[in-house]
Formats: C-alpha cells, structure tokens, sequence
C-alpha cells in the first residue's frame, strides 16, 4: 500500500480525499482515497486498492460545485471534524446547473484550495468555448 501511494504522488498533482457517489435518499459509504489532477479529469484511486486504474473519473467539462458543507454527524462515523464535504455535479445540455449532486468529496481546507484552482483554471492550449 505504501508503495502505491507512493507511486501515486510521484509525479505531484495528487491529493489525499473521500469520495462517494450520490444516489437516492441514502448515500453509499465514504471511501479513502486519492484524488490525481490531470489537465481534463480528476482521477481518484482508493488507498486500499491494488487495482492500477481509477476507481472513478471525474470529467473537468461541466463539472461544478454544487453544495459545500461540514460534515453532518452521519458523516462523522467515517470522516474528522476539520473536512470539508464539497458535493459537485455537472452542467446540463442546456447550461444550467445540475439539481442534484453526482459525487461528494471530503477534503482538508487546503486540498479544497488546490482542487477550487483545479477547477476554475483552463489548460494551456484550450480554446474558449463560447
């Protein structure tokens, strides 16, 4: 496992987070893991994984912030008081934004920092889109 985190974080861009999908009236459990900025996609591995590939995929286009919260004492049982629970989604065809959230993420204020950058910044070389 050290080894793959180590790995995981070599290359930079990498930061430790929670995540669970949103669906329905109760969502699933919070998993551990590692989220990896690449210039379109966030890509996050789970820590107790030996699996190469990205449990989940988080496309750059579209993608916005839905919600954010502390965490709730449901939360509490899996995550610490000092996380942030960012709930995101993405746009419609239409442009408006999403009703409901696709994901959640936990992460330290400072994860939240980097990963707001992340978002609101474009690759080098990408055209306006109008």
């Amino acid at each position: 496992m050290a080894l793959r985190r180590f790995l995981l974080e070599r290359g930079g861009g990498a930061v430790e987070c929670h995540l669970r999908p949103r669906r329905g009236a109760r969502p699933a459990p919070w998993r551990i893991g590692l989220g990896r900025y690449g210039s379109e996609r966030l890509h996050w591995y789970r820590v107790f994984s030996l699996w190469p590939r990205p449990a989940a995929t988080l496309s750059r286009r579209g993608l916005v912030v839905v919600g954010r919260r502390a965490p709730g004492p449901d939360d509490l049982t899996e995550l610490t008081e000092d996380l942030v629970v960012v709930e995101v989604g993405w746009t419609a065809e239409d442009g408006s934004d999403p009703k409901e959230p696709v994901y959640e993420l936990a992460m330290s204020e400072s994860a939240l920092t980097g990963f707001l950058s992340w978002l609101e910044s474009m690759p080098p070389g990408t055209p306006w889109q109008k």
